[in-house]
């Protein structure tokens, strides 16, 4: 499917914008790091994000309540893709620079592909193999240097690991489930809402009052991942799918160079030669599972 010729620059404009942000979720999470917890961190995000997204889903978009079903579903996946998920990624980010948090986060694709093959039987093929193999060696390589002043550690990598699992079945448990039309601002709104209830105990059991500083660096921070990442991100994703879902992909492929260039100039991150050729070796297996899909996409349209 092609785009119309008049969406094409709002096309252009909307990818862009929403790799910029997607990108800067792991700079915007090491800045607030350097203040406060990052449970801390995370609750007072998940709290304002939902708070806007329930404000604008029911009280000025009138959008209807889930019922039934519905509220397990959104239960459910907010545990994986707000609890867990996210609750992990901010634990990990202590752990890893700015640039390997987002360079790990853009490989969330070829992890879903990997993990549909157990859940929704889909087929194991050697391109998803070869993909997975390539992104997992990008994020090595590019951490390698960065293990011997332990900016980096292996049990950061781990959890990081950990909670991209987490999310790439979040995401497919998501999209097996039937929603009765229920409106997507209203499904993150709840499942953001739950989803940080959920992390609220252990929040409290890890709290240390003088480990956490509300000044600007925390504001800007929580903020920042708030509204920009978790509403207008996640909006712009969802508008590209509709547009086309087979080229929204590509957009994925500017997420590390975006994420890398902002923890430079935030965090002072060093990009290295092997902070280069990581980031090729993910783009390399990103791309890879794009080509894959896409002929699949074409396969399925022919018959």
């Amino acid at each position: 499917m092609s785009i119309p010729k008049h969406n094409r620059y709002s096309w252009l404009a909307a990818g862009i914008l929403f790799a910029a942000l997607w990108g800067s979720a792991s700079t915007a999470t090491k800045l607030g790091l350097t203040v406060a917890q990052p449970l801390v961190i995370s609750i007072v995000r998940f709290g304002i994000a939902a708070a806007i997204m329930l404000l604008v889903s029911h009280g000025i978009r009138k959008q209807r309540l889930p019922r039934g079903k519905e509220w397990k579903q959104i239960t459910i996946y907010g545990l994986l893709n707000i609890t867990i998920y996210l609750g992990c990624y901010v634990v990990a980010m202590q752990k890893v620079t700015a640039g390997i948090g987002a360079l790990a986060v853009a490989t969330n694709p070829v992890f879903i592909s990997f993990l549909s093959v157990f859940f929704l039987k889909k087929e194991l093929t050697s391109s998803l193999i070869i993909s997975l193999t390539i992104c997992s060696a990008g994020v090595i390589c590019a951490s390698w240097p960065l293990f011997a002043d332990a900016t980096v550690t292996a049990a950061g990598l781990l959890i990081l690991l950990f909670s991209m699992l987490s999310y790439s079945v979040a995401a497919i448990y998501f999209s097996s489930q039937s929603w009765s039309g229920l409106s997507l601002f209203t499904i993150n709104g709840w499942q953001t809402l739950l989803g940080g209830l959920f992390l609220l105990p252990v929040m409290v059991f890890f709290y240390e009052p003088s480990a956490n500083h509300f000044e600007t660096n925390f504001w800007y921070s929580v903020i920042w991942l708030a509204v920009p990442v978790s509403i207008f991100a996640v909006q712009l994703w969802l508008w590209l799918l509709r547009q086309n879902a087979v080229r929204a992909g590509l957009w994925l492929f500017l997420c590390p160079p975006f994420g890398f260039a902002l923890a430079a100039w935030i965090m002072k991150d060093v990009i290295s030669t092997y902070t280069i050729v990581g980031a090729l070796l993910v783009s390399g297996g990103l791309l890879l599972s794009r080509i894959n899909f896409w002929k699949k996409t074409k396969l399925d349209n022919t018959l």
